[in-house]
C-alpha cells in the first residue's frame, strides 16, 4: 500500500495545526482536502511519538498532559536562547514549560516516599482517631451524668415538693 501524501506534505499540515497560529482541523480539510479522520491520525501519530500536537491553542494550560509532556521532552536539552524561540514559535512561555516539567518530575516520586509519606499520614489520622474517641467518652459520661442528676431532681421534687428555699 503506497502512501498517498509525502511525510513533507503530512508535516507541513502538523505545523499548521500547531500554536501560536493553529488552523482548525474543519478549516485544515476546506484547504487540503484531506479528510478530518486522516488529519486526527496524523495528529495522533505525531503525538504517540513524543511531538506536542495540542488540540486546545488558545489556553496551554488546558492542554493534555501528552502535550506538556512531549513540550518538556523537545525543551530538555535547549539553551535559553532556543528556549526563548521554541515558546514563540508554540505561543508558550518559558516559565509554563519550567512549571510544567516540576510537575512531570514530582509524578515521578519515588514509591518508598510515597509509601513513607502515606504511612507518616496514616499514623497522623490515627492519633487524631484516638484523641477524639476518647474526648467524645468524656463527654458521653459528662452528658450521661447530667441527665442522671436531671433526672433524680425531678423525683426529689415528685416525692418531697418544691422547697420555697429555692
Amino acid at each position: 500500500m503506497q502512501n498517498r501524501y509525502t511525510e513533507e506534505f503530512k508535516e507541513s499540515i502538523i505545523q499548521k495545526m500547531m500554536p501560536p497560529n493553529a488552523v482548525s482541523v474543519s478549516k485544515l480539510v476546506k484547504e487540503t482536502g484531506v479528510s478530518d479522520v486522516t488529519l486526527y491520525k496524523w495528529r495522533k501519530d505525531y503525538r504517540n511519538r513524543g511531538i506536542a500536537v495540542p488540540a486546545d491553542k488558545s489556553n496551554p494550560e488546558q492542554w493534555a498532559a501528552e502535550d506538556k509532556l512531549a513540550v518538556v521532552i523537545e525543551t530538555a536539552t535547549l539553551n535559553e536562547v532556543k528556549l526563548s524561540e521554541y515558546c514563540r514559535h508554540k505561543g508558550l512561555y518559558p516559565e509554563q514549560i519550567k512549571e510544567w516539567k516540576i510537575s512531570a518530575l514530582s509524578g515521578y516520586q519515588k514509591s518508598p516516599q510515597k509509601n513513607k509519606e502515606k504511612a507518616r499520614l496514616q499514623q497522623q489520622d490515627k492519633k487524631k482517631i484516638k484523641r477524639l474517641e476518647s474526648e467524645l467518652r468524656r463527654k458521653e459520661k459528662a452528658l450521661a451524668e447530667t441527665a442522671a442528676l436531671l433526672v433524680l431532681s425531678k423525683k426529689c421534687e415528685a416525692i418531697w415538693g418544691v422547697n420555697e428555699e429555692d
